[in-house]
């Protein structure tokens, strides 16, 4: 059930519409932001694996998206207006 949902593109439009809306929110605390943007950083300034071929970079980014959403979204339900 994991695997289908990370192949999803429903899933990930989702996931690339929250992601900007929980960093700018100001429910979010900043250690929670942090953990997505500091590892996300750390591995794009880091040596690569694989020099000059950006998709394993691109990868990690993208399940540290799915998992900082899942996290925020499970510790800070969104309101109803």
């Amino acid at each position: 059930m994991k695997w289908r949902r990370l192949w999803s593109l429903r899933h990930w439009s989702h996931i690339f519409r929250r992601v900007p809306r929980l960093l700018a929110s100001s429910r979010i605390p900043i250690l929670d932001k942090l953990l997505l943007i500091v590892p996300a950083l750390a591995y794009w300034v880091l040596p690569d694996v694989l020099p000059f071929i950006p998709i394993d970079d691109m990868a990690v980014t993208m399940l540290l998206m799915d998992w900082f959403v899942t996290r925020a979204e499970r510790k800070h339900p969104p309101t109803l207006k």
